[in-house]
């Protein structure tokens, strides 16, 4: 069999077999659809070694994982996983087969028009599944109450207390009756479903808790926890969701990479500016808005503040200080002018995420 010793590999990739195509190096070279191998990491290496001497390869971020972008590695090649939004599309392309994705992104890669995704190391991605579970079980527990509190509505039991879920809320909880069996049982099997989704979601945390110490991204999550509105979920989650923030050049390209700028529709002289592209990683952004609300309060250090600033580097300290004092004035300021609430949460979560890069820049992860 003929092997190539220069050229751009596309593989479209799925459940049980990666269609495969081939794209010659030269702007003349020969883009040809090369055939299918197994997905299964032992029959698709040894196809690899067979067919392939030094290539570059490249393949959509998707279901399947890192798992081909590793074994790749492994076999010496060069491996690229590509963004998917971020793929040039003709709109009036409608086929759409597994072998012309592969062929395209073969051709693409050759020309230099692909985006590349960061590729976490195997102990990264497994913080962040366990971060991942713990979110997916905080939306259940957040559905099944939504449920339970839909259900007391519609029959007219409503608590009369300053907050759900406190102590005197689950005691009025207790106390609740209705009329009919059925609904008694479905009460009181709602209610033990929160307190199954509670208490996984307690186990996840802790969970969560024991493994970070032992990290290399521990250093990272403490200083993080110096800014106001970062606890430590909100500082795991966004660690592990993005990485080491430094591999961004500068703040404004963490901000594009959040979805925390406007988008943009300008020609000629004519600038149009709408609402933010909500592009990039949602888990990051979500808990990066989720705390810039505490901001809405004067800047002071809390009793819990100092506790975390405690064995912090000086820097880092200066710089969490300096954001606070920053972002309540700002966010005072935006009020004052008018701007809506949503607005001003979302200009103060664009600029944490600068001061959380700049805190990269003093903390060095563990090796």
């Amino acid at each position: 069999m003929k092997k190539y010793s220069e050229a751009f590999v596309g593989f479209d990739t799925a459940k049980h077999k990666h269609a495969v195509a081939i794209a010659d190096s030269g702007r003349d070279g020969e883009v040809r659809y090369f055939g299918e191998i197994d997905s299964s990491p032992a029959t698709g290496g040894k196809g690899a070694r067979q067919a392939f001497s030094a290539l570059c390869i490249c393949y959509e971020a998707g279901p399947t994982g890192y798992g081909l972008y590793r074994q790749v590695k492994a076999l010496g090649h060069h491996c690229t996983v590509v963004a998917p939004s971020l793929i040039p599309r003709k709109p009036g392309d409608r086929v759409k087969t597994n072998r012309r994705d592969a062929v395209t992104l073969a051709r693409l890669f050759r020309a230099g028009e692909l985006t590349s995704v960061w590729v976490p190391h195997p102990v990264h991605e497994a913080v962040r599944d366990l971060v991942c579970a713990r979110e997916a079980a905080a939306a259940d527990l957040r559905k099944k109450r939504q449920q339970l509190l839909s259900l007391l509505l519609r029959h007219g039991h409503n608590f009369t207390g300053r907050a759900h879920w406190s102590l005197a809320h689950r005691r009025w909880l207790a106390d609740q009756r209705f009329e009919h069996p059925a609904q008694q049982i479905v009460f009181q099997d709602a209610v033990d479903a929160i307190e199954d989704a509670a208490a996984r979601l307690h186990r996840l945390d802790q969970q969560l808790v024991a493994i970070v110490p032992s990290w290399s991204m521990a250093p990272v999550i403490a200083a993080y926890q110096a800014m106001r509105g970062v606890s430590f979920i909100v500082a795991a989650t966004f660690v592990a969701e993005i990485g080491d923030a430094r591999r961004f050049d500068n703040p404004r390209q963490l901000m594009s990479f959040l979805g925390l700028v406007p988008s943009e529709r300008s020609t000629g002289e004519t600038v149009r500016r709408a609402g933010l592209t909500l592009a990039g990683n949602r888990r990051a952004r979500r808990v990066l808005v989720e705390g810039a609300w505490t901001y809405r309060y004067p800047a002071r250090v809390s009793e819990t503040l100092r506790a975390r600033l405690q064995g912090l580097p000086k820097a880092v300290r200066d710089i969490a200080w300096k954001g606070q004092v920053r972002l309540c004035a700002r966010y005072r300021r935006l009020v004052a002018a008018g701007k809506k609430t949503p607005v001003v949460v979302a200009a103060i979560a664009r600029e944490m995420a600068a001061f959380l890069w700049a805190i990269s820049r003093q903390v060095e992860p563990l090796t």
